[in-house]
């Protein structure tokens, strides 16, 4: 139980420190701080996409956590690192962004108004179908693939950052 308790105190503090160096930092410094989005910061690496995302924006990036991608079938993520699969990795790391600064408040918003569910066209541009399940927020892909928004509004200089417990596919 203490444990428990440690590690509920340990991912408060860091999503804590991770806010508050937002405040000062691009989309990019901000997933690079964090432990739990290394594969993604080699991905946006890989894909040549750090530049982009590090320019003026604003973007809000639906960030994957390590764990999501490990869900893969394995193999994928090494698969998608390679050099000659640089387009396909961008045009996947792409879709996990949208034009404009879309803080919580303006999805959830953005929800109600399409009563119930509202869909974003992506920078890939594909579409996100952002919905409420079980009172959190989701998204759906093309694919129908389905990832749950675990923390919101971590806030940079260029955009926003709501991390996400799935990778999600375009068609």
């Amino acid at each position: 139980m203490k444990s428990i308790k440690n590690l509920a105190l340990l991912v408060a503090a860091s999503i804590f420190s991770m806010s508050a160096f937002a405040q000062n930092s691009d989309i990019v410094d901000i997933a690079a701080g964090s432990p739990a989005h290394t594969t993604l910061v080699a991905a946006v690496k890989a894909a040549g996409l750090v530049e982009t995302l590090k320019s003026a924006g604003p973007f809000t990036v639906f960030a994957p956590t390590n764990d999501a991608f490990d869900r893969l079938p394995k193999g994928t993520v090494e698969t998608l690192l390679k050099p000659e699969n640089k387009s396909m990795l961008a045009g996947i790391l792409t879709y996990h962004v949208v034009a404009g600064n879309l803080n919580a408040t303006a999805v959830l918003d953005a929800i109600k108004k399409g009563k119930g569910k509202v869909v974003l066209t992506t920078v890939a541009g594909g579409k996100l179908t952002a919905s409420i399940l079980e009172g959190k927020v989701i998204l759906t892909d093309e694919k129908g693939g389905i990832a749950t928004v675990t923390t919101t509004d971590l806030k940079g200089s260029n955009g926003v950052i709501h991390v996400i417990d799935q990778v999600l596919l375009p068609k």
